[in-house]
C-alpha cells in the first residue's frame, strides 16, 4: 500500500487499539467500518477495564527490555495524539510512586535492583525516605522508603475511549457494535453475511484465539472504588512478598486498585478472598480507604502470546494486531505506529524485529 491511496478498511475489535488504528486512519482519508462484538459505549475490552497506567520503568522490571523503548515512545505519542483529541486534560505526568512497609522494604531494594539491571544503568527514579514520600503524597501513612519514578504517567482511559468513539463517528466512521465476526483477507463475516474490504485489521484480543493457536487469555482483576477522604496525585505501587498492589488516581475521588496476573482463563466474578486481599492492602497505604465505597469489582482476560510481547502478523489483505498483555496503553503507540507505516508504505519500523517476532505457526507471509 501508498501513502496517496485510500482504501476500505474494516477493523475488528473496538478495543484499544482498534480505535486508535480507526482514528488514524480516517485522518488518513480511508473509508473505515469498526466492528465489535460487545457495546461500544462501555466495551468489554481489557482497555475498559485496565487502569491506564504508562510506565515504562516499572513495567520493564516484569518484563523485556524492549517494553521500557516502546513505554518510551508512549510517553511521547499520548500527549500528542490527546493534543489532537482536544483533550490534553485527560493525561497526567506527575510520576509514579513505589512504596514498601517496613517489614517488605527487602523487596523496594530488591525492586531497585531490578530495575537497574532492566534498563542497564541506575537512574530514572529518585530514592526517598519517610519525608520525601510524604512530601509527594501526604495521604500515605507508615512508609520510611519509596522510589519516586518521575517521567511515568496515567491517563483516564475510559474518557479516553470515549473520545475516540466520538472521533471515530465524527469522521464518518462506521460503527457496529454487538456485532461478531470473523476477520478474513480481505474480508468480514458477520450474522449478516460476508463483506469485501481493501484490507482487514484484526484488533479482537482474546477473541482472535481461534486465528492465533498460542494466544491466551491473563486474568486480571481490579476493584473500583471511592473516597473523598484520601488523595493521591499520581499512581502508587506497593511492594509485598506476594503481589504488587498498584492503586492510581481517577477524577472525582475514584480509584482502581488492581495487582498481579492471574495464568487463568476464568471470566467468573472475582473471589472474595482476592476482594478482600486487595481492600486489606489498599487500608494499608492509608487508613481512610477504610470507609471507601466499593463502584465496581472488574475482571478481563488480557491477551498474551508466550513471550508476553504484542505481535503484528500480516498476509495479503489482512493485519492482526493484538497481545498487549498487561501492558496495553504502553505498548498500543508502537504497535499503532508500526501498523500505520505498514499501511502507509512508510519504510522506517523501529520495533520491527520485536513485533514481527511471531511463533513459527505465525509467522508473517
Amino acid at each position: 500500500m501508498t501513502a496517496s491511496s485510500r482504501y476500505r478498511i474494516a477493523v475488528a475489535g473496538a478495543g484499544l487499539l482498534g480505535r486508535l488504528l480507526a482514528w488514524q486512519l480516517l485522518r488518513d482519508g480511508h473509508a473505515v467500518t469498526l466492528y465489535d462484538a460487545g457495546d461500544l459505549d462501555t466495551p468489554p475490552a481489557a482497555a475498559w477495564a485496565a487502569a491506564g497506567m504508562v510506565a515504562p520503568l516499572a513495567e520493564t522490571v516484569v518484563g523485556e527490555r524492549c517494553v521500557y523503548a516502546m513505554g518510551r515512545v508512549a510517553l511521547e505519542r499520548w500527549p500528542q495524539w490527546l493534543t489532537e483529541l482536544a483533550a490534553p486534560q485527560l493525561w497526567h505526568q506527575q510520576g509514579s510512586l513505589v512504596v514498601a512497609h517496613p517489614q517488605d522494604e527487602n523487596e523496594l531494594t530488591q525492586f531497585r535492583r531490578d530495575l537497574d539491571d532492566a534498563i542497564g544503568e541506575p537512574g530514572g527514579y529518585r530514592a526517598l525516605d519517610a519525608a520525601g514520600v510524604q512530601a509527594l503524597e501526604p495521604g500515605l501513612t507508615g512508609f520510611r522508603q519509596g522510589l519516586f519514578l518521575a517521567a511515568e504517567a496515567h491517563l483516564d482511559n475510559r474518557e479516553l475511549l470515549g473520545r475516540l468513539l466520538a472521533a471515530i463517528r465524527e469522521l464518518g466512521g462506521e460503527c457496529h457494535a454487538h456485532a461478531p465476526v470473523e476477520a478474513r483477507p480481505g474480508e468480514i463475516e458477520t450474522d449478516a453475511g460476508r463483506r469485501a474490504f481493501d484490507l482487514v485489521l484484526d484488533c479482537r484480543g482474546h477473541g482472535a484465539r481461534p486465528r492465533h493457536p498460542t494466544l491466551r487469555g491473563v486474568r486480571g482483576e481490579t476493584l473500583h472504588v471511592h473516597t473523598d477522604e484520601v488523595a493521591l496525585s499520581r499512581p502508587v505501587r506497593l511492594m509485598h512478598p506476594r503481589y504488587q498492589l498498584y492503586v492510581v488516581p481517577k477524577p472525582g475521588g475514584r480509584f482502581v486498585i488492581g495487582a498481579t496476573s492471574i495464568e487463568s482463563e476464568d471470566r467468573s466474578p472475582i473471589s472474595l478472598q482476592s476482594s478482600l486481599e486487595l481492600a486489606s492492602a489498599l487500608t494499608t497505604l492509608s487508613p481512610a480507604f477504610a470507609e471507601a465505597r466499593i463502584l465496581e469489582q472488574g475482571v478481563n482476560l488480557r491477551p498474551a502470546f508466550r513471550d508476553n510481547l504484542p505481535h503484528v502478523t500480516r498476509e495479503d489483505g489482512l493485519i492482526g494486531a493484538n497481545g498487549l498483555f498487561r501492558h496495553g496503553y504502553l505498548l498500543a503507540p508502537a504497535v499503532v505506529d508500526h501498523v500505520l507505516a505498514e499501511i502507509r508504505g512508510e519504510g522506517q519500523r523501529p520495533f520491527a524485529a520485536v513485533l514481527s517476532a511471531a511463533a513459527p505457526q505465525e509467522s508473517l507471509s
